[in-house]
């Protein structure tokens, strides 16, 4: 009878798990030539997902073998978590959290005409960091670096891309539509495209140096 091997991840991990598995954890079957790493993610949890590993109370490097009847306890990465240089990426579904990311200054690229494969290749050729709900996406070898949001909610995946990586805010600098830096704007270079309403109560204004759009 083949063996089996059990991947039991932290609480807070555990809602990646199939329902019947997440009180005790999910069951596989043993096979001697998987890693840990892939057996952890075939469990349900995506590598980017992943913090350290223990077996029998001691670390367990995830290029390791496992044994019949092991037990693989699963830790969630520390937070906070490095950005890449490049900053971030989001998939089309995360439209929202990304025009509120850009809002707070935040590098925050989106690119809706993009497929799975075009989202991977832009994430590395950018050095980016993709943020999705999709975690098939997440396992594509190619992916650099990736994030699972948490949230069906946009103020709930804000709050947790924000506690994730702790970036640096600077409000009020960047396009909520394209990314691009905001640079101070003369209300005299405007006034003549202004509505009637708008000239009247605002005399701060500023242009994306990327796609031109007033603010």
């Amino acid at each position: 009878m083949p063996g089996t091997v059990v991947v039991l991840p932290d609480p807070s991990l555990r809602w990646l798990l199939p329902p019947r598995d997440r009180e005790d954890g999910r069951r596989l079957r043993h096979d001697p030539d998987a890693t840990a790493r892939h057996v952890v993610e075939a469990a349900g949890v995506p590598r980017t997902e992943v913090g350290a590993l223990r077996r029998r109370g001691a670390p367990l490097d995830p290029a390791a073998r496992l044994e019949d009847g092991d037990v693989v306890e699963v830790a969630p990465p520390s937070r906070p978590q490095p950005l890449p240089a490049g900053g971030l990426l989001l998939d089309v579904h995360l439209g929202t959290l990304a025009r509120r990311l850009r809002l707070l200054g935040l590098d925050a690229a989106d690119d809706p005409a993009l497929d799975d494969a075009g989202l991977v290749g832009r994430a590395a050729a950018e050095d980016r960091l993709l943020l999705t709900r999709d975690r098939g996406l997440l396992r594509r070898r190619a992916l650099p670096a990736g994030a699972l949001v948490r949230g069906d909610d946009p103020d709930d995946q804000l709050a947790d891309v924000l506690d994730r990586f702790a970036p640096p805010l600077a409000p009020m600098t960047r396009c909520t539509r394209c990314g691009g830096h905001l640079e101070p704007l003369a209300k005299a270079d405007v006034a003549d495209r202004l509505p009637a309403g708008t000239r009247r109560s605002y005399d701060a204004f500023t242009r994306c140096a990327r796609c031109g759009h007033v603010f």
